[in-house]
């Protein structure tokens, strides 16, 4: 979690063409995210199944599921990003602005760590709020992906139905909307590790919050799984998205040689 997004970190910073689109903003933060949860919740997280100190639960109840929440957010937030790039393709460049895709971001940290304090207030209202968070995403992100899925086949009948008569506007036509098609694609294999990830805890956190029964084993293991998700994202990323695996390569090739040279 630590290496890999701090390499995918510090290709963006160091790619100047990529790193002021919104996508790759989105992506900054998610980034970022998940390098913390590697950096500071599984660490701690693991010295509490140690332990099983009471004071270090609390910092995990703290530090672990804001940060977690942060990626989730933060996914469904590219999401909607790329629904909004293949439905208002036209306009998506005045709709989708740096300005606001960092003031989005920003509400998402602060929903996250106030979401981490309600625990210290009360425990099932914490588990419930976190439940519907993870709900709400999923359902967002569906849903997102439903109409990315209608939209992307309408526009695939349409070029076959013109294909004979208007052979060179469908030719444009689809070379403008093609990189979205990919990019909406590339963002789906996230959506479903977000699924495999996410789920389990958001079944146990629904179940313990209506019915006040703890699962200790099945808890653990749906931690563990969510934890993993800021692992997994990395090679997602440099899998999925063709510039942004270049800017990492170029990345580490720079680092390897500085390395050499100084030694």
């Amino acid at each position: 979690s630590i290496l890999g997004n701090a390499l995918v970190l510090a290709a963006i910073i160091r790619t100047p063409s990529i790193r002021s689109t919104p996508h790759m903003i989105m992506l900054c933060s998610l980034a970022v995210s998940d390098f913390l949860v590697g950096l500071i919740a599984q660490p701690i997280y693991i010295a509490e199944q140690l332990t099983e100190d009471h004071t270090v639960y609390y910092a995990v109840v703290l530090t672990g599921p804001s940060l977690c929440i942060v990626s989730l957010m933060t996914i469904t937030a590219i999401t909607v990003d790329r629904f909004l790039a293949l439905h208002y393709h036209m306009r998506y460049a005045t709709l989708v602005t740096e300005s606001r895709v960092k003031y989005v971001l920003i509400v998402i940290w602060l929903i996250s760590f106030l979401v981490s304090v309600f625990d210290v207030w009360n425990e099932r209202i914490y588990q419930l709020s976190v439940g519907s968070i993870i709900a709400i995403s999923l359902v967002i992100s569906t849903l997102s992906y439903i109409r990315i899925y209608r939209i992307v086949r309408r526009h695939q009948l349409q070029i076959n139905a013109q294909q004979q008569a208007v052979q060179s506007f469908n030719a444009g036509n689809n070379l403008n909307i093609a990189p979205l098609k990919r990019s909406a694609m590339n963002t789906f294999v996230f959506y479903i590790a977000l699924i495999i990830c996410y789920f389990p805890m958001y079944l146990l956190l629904t179940l313990h919050g209506l019915s006040y029964v703890f699962w200790q084993r099945e808890s653990e293991f749906a931690t563990t799984l969510v934890l993993s998700n800021s692992c997994i994202n990395p090679f997602l990323y440099c899998w999925r998205l063709r510039e942004l695996r270049t800017a990492v390569v170029k990345t580490a090739r720079k680092m390897l040689c500085k390395e050499t040279e100084e030694n």
